[in-house]
């Protein structure tokens, strides 16, 4: 299986384009999926304080025997943390929870623009990047508009913008707004909650070239440069989803999943989400 290739951040830290996902993964059940996505080969684990799955993630990494370094992890502040002072302590329990010295990444996992002040958030950010505790401090769901108030109010450009990509929504403004300022694109939901997997034009595209309709889909990120992190608890799947780097999708095939695009969101707006768990 061809290695997983990385992107350089605007920070300088290097992170693996391909990841291990443990959204909706039960908590009791997070350690054995993340140990398992480790013996497949994965080197990147990407979590959240709203999972409620920490815990999981840093057993895993442990009873791994793998050494820190060696894996690239993620998580991301709750909703109900915004304010600065909570938003240190919540990075104190994340730590915590997880067992870790250092944090890869940390995001701000949603903008909530009509709760709380995310500049503000996002200057807590800054101090626990400052703190050496965290490599790369980035974002999650924030749209331009969010950024640019970031760009005019503080002194550090998000490493990373985890938003909502896949092929019926392709958020291109988004994407080259963050390409633009050298903001990183993770893309979640990359196979819009399987929705693609049946369109016909993706699955010509995996007859043609023999693969499934899923590695497809996650090679089209991954030529256009987005990171990406896939789910999945089945190791058939888990397996499947590691081997996309021994086949190039090509130019025509990228522009004609590209074309797709409906601007179909399968999670809430940013602009209107303002959820508190």
């Amino acid at each position: 299986m061809s290695a997983v290739p990385t992107i350089k951040l605007n920070d300088g830290v290097e992170i693996p384009q391909l990841g291990f996902g443990v959204f909706q993964v039960p908590p009791e059940d997070t350690k054995e999926a993340t140990l398992q996505a480790l013996e497949v080969g994965y080197r990147h684990i990407d979590t959240a304080e709203m999972y409620g799955n920490e815990k999981g993630v840093g057993e895993a990494l442990v009873e791994s025997g793998i050494p820190r370094d060696e894996i690239f992890v993620t998580s991301k502040l709750n909703n109900t943390f915004h304010a600065r002072e909570d938003a240190l302590k919540a990075f104190d329990t994340t730590m915590e929870t997880l067992g870790f010295e250092t944090l890869d990444l940390f995001l701000i996992h949603w903008p909530m623009p009509a709760v709380g002040d995310y500049v503000e958030t996002w200057k807590a950010m800054e101090e626990m990047k400052a703190s050496g505790r965290v490599r790369s401090i980035g974002v999650s769901n924030f749209q331009p508009a969010h950024l640019q108030r970031l760009f005019d109010e503080t002194e550090t450009v998000p490493s990373v913008n985890q938003i909502e990509v896949h092929p019926y929504l392709t958020n291109e403004v988004a994407r080259a707004f963050n390409t633009e300022h050298g903001i990183a694109t993770e893309a979640w939901s990359p196979i819009a909650k399987g929705n693609v997997l049946t369109d016909p034009v993706v699955t010509a595209i995996a007859d043609r070239v023999g693969r499934s309709a899923a590695q497809v889909t996650l090679r089209w990120h991954i030529q256009r440069g987005d990171i990406v992190f896939p789910k999945s608890v089945t190791r058939s799947r888990v397996e499947e989803n590691l081997a996309l780097f021994d086949f190039e999708l090509t130019d025509d095939d990228i522009a004609a999943i590209a074309k797709l695009n409906r601007d179909e969101r399968t999670g809430p707006d940013p602009d209107t989400f303002n959820w508190i768990p």
